[in-house]
């Protein structure tokens, strides 16, 4: 799947592209002060050739966080079938998320938490629609581990923990450094696993 798609899990086709620029124009310059023409520029076509692809510049954010969303909950399943066990699929979902925010699609990530209120509360829903659908792959791994007695912390607490510690990793974690995310998922893992259960 990833040989076929450009950064932020974005297709490599003419509105990929564009929406990739998007992303990564978004991230560092913000949703408000990055133009159409901005965007237009750094794919190199004009500017008025984005509205054949999109009517607003709201439409291309949501279009960025759409298009992540997608291929990270993609993600998720692919990494869930991979395995049988309820902690490999934990491990594996842990993984799948780190690599996610700090990995290949941690642009458009960013601009999904730090444009969110740019996007009208129409397509708020609607995003909120497709989140809900991966964050329910976790409920239901973390949901199966509490019933079979691997930790007592309810399964929505613990999923809300675990986005803190895999959200936050961006601010420190170094894909140079000593520790790989390999490493990171299976410190991460210990929290749920080796310390819930008593």
């Amino acid at each position: 799947m990833a040989e076929s798609l450009a950064i932020n899990g974005i297709d490599d086709s003419p509105r990929g592209r564009l929406l990739s620029a998007a992303a990564h124009l978004f991230r560092d310059k913000g949703f408000d002060r990055t133009t159409v023409r901005d965007i237009a520029a750094s794919v190199g076509i004009q500017s008025g050739s984005i509205f054949h692809h999109f009517k607003t510049k709201e439409d291309i954010l949501y279009a960025v966080m759409e298009e992540v969303i997608h291929f990270n909950t993609e993600r998720l399943r692919q990494a869930i079938a991979a395995h049988h066990s309820g902690k490999d699929r934990l491990r594996a979902l842990i993984r799948a998320e780190l690599q996610s925010i700090v990995g290949d699609t941690a642009e458009a990530m960013t601009v999904m938490v730090t444009e969110w209120r740019c996007l009208s509360a129409d397509k708020q829903a609607r995003a909120l629609k497709l989140r809900g659908i991966y964050e329910q792959l976790w409920l239901d791994v973390l949901s199966d581990l509490h019933d079979q007695g691997d930790f007592t912390t309810d399964p929505f607490i613990m999923r809300r923990l675990l986005t803190g510690m895999t959200g936050w990793a961006p601010n420190w974690f170094d894909r140079e450094g000593p520790l790989s995310l390999d490493d990171l998922a299976d410190i991460m893992l210990a929290r749920v696993i080796g310390e819930s259960a008593s």
